[in-house]
């Protein structure tokens, strides 16, 4: 019976397991080992790109709400000017309804 603990290296392309056979002997491990290294030094890889991303992403963010407070709020005279609009924009509405 198989060792329930060994992976099943199974290549569709021989020349593609004559190359990873010849890279893990070069490195002196099994290609278990060799193979396993490499997809957690992808995997890791991977990881890195995505939190430096994210980190910068997270730095946009703060600078956008670290900007004046004050400017991304409308002044009373602009909430009053869209009001009016809204107003208009309703009366006229209406009267095209009918």
């Amino acid at each position: 019976m198989a060792d329930p603990k060994a992976m099943s290296l199974r290549f569709p392309d021989p020349e593609q397991r004559a190359a990873i056979a010849a890279a893990a002997k070069e490195a002196g491990v099994s290609m278990q080992e060799y193979i396993l290294s490499a997809a957690y030094e992808r995997a890791t890889a991977v990881e890195a790109k995505f939190l430096e991303a994210f980190g910068a992403s997270v730095n946009r963010s703060g600078e956008a709400f670290a900007a004046e407070a004050g400017g991304a709020d409308p002044t009373p005279e602009q909430r009053a000017a869209e009001q009016q609009a809204r107003r208009t924009l309703e009366a006229e509405g209406q009267g095209h309804a009918a």
